[in-house]
């Protein structure tokens, strides 16, 4: 079974830029520790103050050895440092999900051809 680990963050919008330089050093540090990135998601239109982030694993057990991981890498914990110091997320919560097969990264097909 697939699981993806959804993030959802409560973001000061006045360090969106700070969120996004938090946001881009995760991409070089999650997949080092064995995720695999779905991505990082700004606020662009709408809600100013939210973000998501989305992590795959094959299963809750890999998502766990990859925690582990994490605690021991010296970037991830300079990241994890980096936003308790500038406090820019307010909130952050996560949600583990399954894919509902034939659901995900389905390609358009357009109605006029």
């Amino acid at each position: 079974m697939s699981i993806t680990c959804f993030i959802r963050y409560e973001i000061d919008p006045f360090q969106r830029e700070s969120f996004k330089e938090y946001a881009e050093n995760w991409g070089r540090i999650i997949t080092r520790c064995g995720g695999n990135l779905v991505g990082y998601f700004l606020p662009h239109e709408g809600t100013n103050n939210i973000a998501w982030g989305l992590i795959s694993f094959e299963s809750l057990a890999s998502y766990e050895a990859y925690r582990a991981r994490l605690k021991s890498d010296p970037e991830s914990r300079e990241n994890f440092a980096m936003a308790q110091t500038k406090r820019f997320i307010v909130r952050e919560e996560r949600t583990f999900l399954e894919v509902v097969d034939g659901t995900f990264s389905v390609p358009a097909v357009r109605a006029d051809r």
